[in-house]
């Protein structure tokens, strides 16, 4: 498929696309004084769910409401939990290409980088969550472990906290500040046929297709397919990337039966990618950034990763009162890289080094659910009933060379490139490169219970229930595949919260939730690399309020979360040692403020402290990579007087935050200004999107992120000013 490295890439299509609102939408829309060319009108799950999309929120950026796990799709205003679910609409007008892109307007959420690769994570109130561990339709790690493409998925839904009860364990070792869940494409009532383009920095191409139909008695059936192949360089000089992916989505609606399918395939090619910055042991203060356009990456480095998942689901109304549902799971991924991570020595003058280090993987991912949800009533107290049971298994097989002796010395100013060195006789080495061995298992079996309970016709919604997990978790010594003795323990994970709503427009909520995730996994730096630690449970108090205008919705919640912290101690174990406290206010706003102006963003101060560590020098610190304060604020104006031109802008703030457990390494904030112009308008019958968009305006130079694994402080340099212009017709 790369030979034709001509054509191009994205984008991209939804069910709610920009000017094309559900009919429970027009009134609003409509009042809004957006001018709206002829679209197509949706009305459809994106799942085998009777529940459906919940619809767009005045503005189309975000929806009403989001999938708070096994309690299913409900109005934000119901839910005693913190959510936001980000619209296609709003992932195509930001020209969003990532899970990352989309969620740099989320004022919660700070995009970082795994440990040694390129694999996106996230920062949520603080902790870390990592991209394979997003969820897909509400079944973990499904979707490509290291990088996912906005044409695979529909909407973002964000929830903030812990979530072991609604979600069940997550099984990489993240979740506990939050959760992340994708929902797939659906076909909509009308036909669809959308092509779109774009150019953009380092002559990045793209083209994509969007087509979907509906079939039969009353378009019961209905089928969808995104394909979409991207090449070409970045802002960054010389480096490449290349992704091609297609997808299929299939659903069938009865009177009682409903059903569901996915298929696809993504492969991501990455080359001379500008790597993760280690600070070496003596550098104090914040390290001198390079030009932002500068690659100290060696021309030799890439990564490669291919992966081909697909999903299942049903659900049956069984009665008025009782639906029953299941689904299924797989994804199959390839992974291989040669990665040359830079370490940095001298921050003053540049001065570092980069080693060879390999790595090949495999991953082979089951998973599954079963339920059925009732509702009744007991006299005036009415009742909404969830039983639900989960599976999860992981086999990873993995391989790695890592020649640490043989360092190339280079500098982070003025790069030195090498030519590819060959392992040396010294080089540390885990199995077979060219055949990866088994080095880890995780099977996670869960069942869960709760109910929800509402009086004073629905005014206060009392919710309590409890998930009882099985983790288990085996570790196999590289070459030998000796098997460690497993982790096998069982825990009950509780819940309760409340929702007051005080009136139409305002509601108060309070939460108590545990998380409960698998343990972190020792780094090929550690003595112990590979050893997986025993799972964290988390504890997290939460109280908050919500207001609806109509056009206009805010949030407030404050929280307070703790959780087991792991360390590379002076030993090079990599153990668990003390814990991470992390208090914090959030704010949030969205919604369309006057006619023709909407607004979306907000602001979170984090207090995030280790505690009972044990050692004076880390006890009371600031956790790595956490800012205090960071905010996102966008705004998109309808401009006066030219009909279908659209401006938006957006504010990106991040605090200053500490590289290192001791807090003697501050790495600076950053604010960083995006902005995009659009024009809608008809073209021989057909709908035409015209889109131009500059992100980090001023050519900032920034550490984006600080750290993205437990314990490591590593940095990632900010991309520089990058372009890209779009265009999109629908025939």
């Amino acid at each position: 498929m790369y030979k034709f490295g001509g054509v191009l890439v994205i984008l991209v299509s939804s069910i709610t696309t920009i000017y094309a609102q559900s009919p429970s939408n027009e009134d609003n829309d409509t009042a809004s004084g957006k001018t709206f060319l002829p679209g197509i009108t949706v009305s459809t799950s994106a799942d085998a769910s009777a529940e459906g999309l919940s619809p767009p929120y005045a503005g189309g950026q975000v929806a009403r409401g989001g999938r708070a796990g096994i309690l299913g799709t409900n109005d934000n205003m119901d839910t005693p939990f913190s959510i936001t679910s980000y619209t296609n609409e709003l992932i195509q007008d930001r020209q969003a290409r990532s899970v990352g892109d989309v969620l740099q307007n989320d004022p919660s959420v700070r995009v970082a980088r795994g440990f040694g690769n390129f694999q996106e994570s996230y920062f949520i109130r603080g902790f870390i969550l990592g991209s394979d561990d997003v969820a897909f339709n509400g079944l973990f790690s499904l979707l490509p472990r290291q990088y996912i493409a906005t044409e695979l998925f529909e909407r973002v839904e964000v929830m903030r906290g812990a979530s072991a009860f609604l979600t069940g364990a997550n099984p990489g070792g993240g979740g506990i500040g939050g959760a992340i869940n994708l929902l797939p494409k659906r076909a909509p009532n009308e036909p669809l046929t959308r092509l779109t383009t774009h150019v953009g920095s380092g002559w990045h191409h793209n083209v994509g297709v969007d087509v979907a139909r509906r079939f039969g008695p009353d378009q019961k059936i209905g089928i969808r397919f995104n394909g979409a192949y991207r090449g070409g360089g970045t802002a960054v000089d010389k480096e490449g990337v290349q992704t091609g992916l297609a997808a299929v989505g299939l659903d069938w609606r009865g009177d009682k039966l409903r059903l569901s399918a996915d298929i696809g395939w993504q492969d991501n090619r990455l080359k001379r990618t500008r790597t993760n910055v280690t600070l070496g042991s003596g550098i104090t203060g914040s390290p001198r950034l390079p030009d932002p356009t500068t690659n100290f990456a060696q021309p030799w480095s890439y990564s490669n990763e291919s992966d081909i998942f697909g999903t299942l689901r049903g659900e049956y109304d069984i009665n008025a009162y009782l639906t029953a549902w299941a689904a299924y799971g797989l994804r199959r991924t390839d992974e291989k890289n040669s990665l040359a991570n830079f370490t940095l020595a001298d921050r003053d003058t540049g001065d570092g080094y980069a080693t060879r280090f390999d790595n090949t993987r495999k991953d082979n991912v089951d998973t599954g659910e079963i339920g059925i949800r009732g509702k009744f009533s007991t006299g005036p107290i009415d009742h909404r009933v969830v039983i639900a049971g989960s599976y999860f298994e992981n086999e990873r097989k993995n391989a790695y060379a890592w020649d640490f002796f043989n360092q190339l010395n280079t500098n982070i100013f003025s790069p030195v490139s090498w030519e590819k060195p060959d392992f040396s006789s010294s080089a540390f080495r885990g199995n077979n490169l060219s055949s990866p061995g088994l080095t880890g298992r995780t099977r996670l079996l869960s069942f869960a219970i709760g109910d929800t309970v509402s009086i004073l016709e629905d005014r206060i919604l009392l919710t309590a229930g409890f998930r009882h997990q099985n983790l288990r978790t085996e570790s196999y010594a590289y070459d030998t595949e000796a098997k460690s003795p497993a982790y096998d323990r069982n825990r009950i994970s509780p819940s309760v919260s409340a929702v007051y709503k005080i009136n139409k427009q305002f509601s108060i909520y309070g939460n108590y939730i545990e998380g409960l995730t698998q343990g972190d996994t020792a780094p090929g730096t550690a003595i112990n690399s590979g050893q997986v630690l025993a799972p964290y449970v988390s504890k997290q108090k939460e109280i908050g309020a919500k207001y609806d205008g109509g056009h206009i919705g805010a949030t407030i919640a404050l929280f307070t979360t703790t959780k087991p912290r792991s360390i590379i101690d002076a030993d090079n174990v990599f153990t668990s040692s003390g814990r991470d406290r992390h208090r914090g206010v959030e704010l949030g706003i969205y919604g369309e403020v006057i006619r023709g102006l909407r607004l979306l963003g907000g602001a979170t101060w984090l207090d995030a402290k280790q505690r009972s560590t044990g050692d004076v020098t880390t006890d009371g610190q600031r956790v790595i990579g956490v800012p205090s304060f960071q905010a996102s604020m966008g705004a998109d104006w309808d401009i006066p007087g030219l009909q279908g031109v659209t401006f938006d802008s957006r504010v990106v703030h991040t605090g200053s935050s500490y590289a290192n457990d001791v807090n003697t390494v501050k790495v600076a904030g950053w604010t960083r200004l995006d902005l995009g112009l659009r024009y809608l308008t008809e073209f021989r019958g057909h709908l035409v999107t015209l889109r131009g968009r500059v992100d980090n305006v001023t050519n900032r130079k920034h550490w984006a992120s600080v750290g993205g694994y437990p314990g490591q402080g590593y940095l990632v340099a900010g991309m520089p000013r990058t372009f890209v212009v779009s265009a999109s017709i629908d025939y």
